[in-house]
């Protein structure tokens, strides 16, 4: 009767060993698949957003672009009606400029 009930136990051991083992494997690929999804989702989630930013970064760029234009035509345009104001203008700042730089060195 003792060995019945040892090699009774030992069965019943080894069938809950394998419950355990078998409910673990499909935790764990259970565990894998959320993780794979919740990783496509994050990637499909980046992916849109940086499309976004995209978008946005091309349309400030070209309105930058634009206004730089403006800027430069209005600059070429108070240049040439005005040419000996413009060269003093320019001549005054890099004389203050130059006066900023040199007092910095001597420091």
């Amino acid at each position: 009767m003792g060995t019945n009930a040892i090699d009774h136990a030992t069965d019943e051991a080894r069938a809950a060993t394998n419950a355990v083992t078998e409910s673990a494997a499909k935790l764990t690929a259970e565990a894998q698949r959320s993780f794979n999804d919740a990783a496509k989702r994050f990637e499909r989630v980046v992916t849109e957003g940086l499309e976004q930013v995209r978008a946005q970064s091309r349309t400030y760029a070209d309105n930058a672009g634009q206004h730089i234009d403006e800027a430069q035509r209005y600059v070429v345009e108070r240049v040439k009606e005005r040419p000996l104001i413009a060269a003093g203008a320019a001549l005054g700042a890099g004389l203050l400029i130059g006066l900023l730089l040199a007092s910095g060195r001597k420091r």
